[in-house]
């Protein structure tokens, strides 16, 4: 069963479990699945890979990040923590982040396999190892620990 179909089967359950705020998600993963299916010329009663689903449900996450740090610079804490619910289901389905550890060791070996010794290179290689992660780290993490190098 692919992660599209698991996810449109949870429907189901966060209906019988009476949890609306699983159920608002998954509805709104679904809407989105849909958007994504006839943004990319397919029909909408079609699934998505796998992959596409992740690439969805971390827009998603990304979205309700933007909105927690929003509604706390807006002094709205109420509505943040409606956004932190949805993002803690989100994250459920999104595989594990690399630590910056791990990050670490391969913005090294990145590093020393491109030659990169100045600092004005450092998006380059940013750029290259989040290429090489796809999906598998947090940008911002890798953004820093590229910055910690260079500082």
């Amino acid at each position: 069963m692919s992660l599209h179909e698991q996810i449109k089967s949870e429907i189901k359950q966060a209906m019988l479990a009476k949890d609306t705020v699983k159920l608002s998600v998954v509805r709104g993963m679904i809407s989105a699945f849909t958007n994504e299916l006839v943004a990319i010329g397919k029909m909408p009663q079609d699934f998505l890979t796998n992959e596409e689903v992740l690439k969805v449900i971390k827009r998603l996450s990304n979205q309700r990040k933007d909105s927690i740090e929003q509604f706390e610079k807006g002094g709205r804490p109420e509505l943040a923590d409606g956004e932190r619910a949805e993002l803690a289901i989100l994250e459920k389905y999104l595989p594990t982040l690399m630590s910056r550890d791990e990050i670490k060791k391969i913005v090294i070996a990145k590093k020393d396999a491109l030659g990169i010794i100045e600092k004005a290179k450092a998006g380059q290689l940013t750029g290259a190892v989040m290429k090489e992660l796809a999906g598998k780290a947090d940008g911002s993490d890798v953004k820093a620990v590229v910055d910690e190098l260079f500082a």
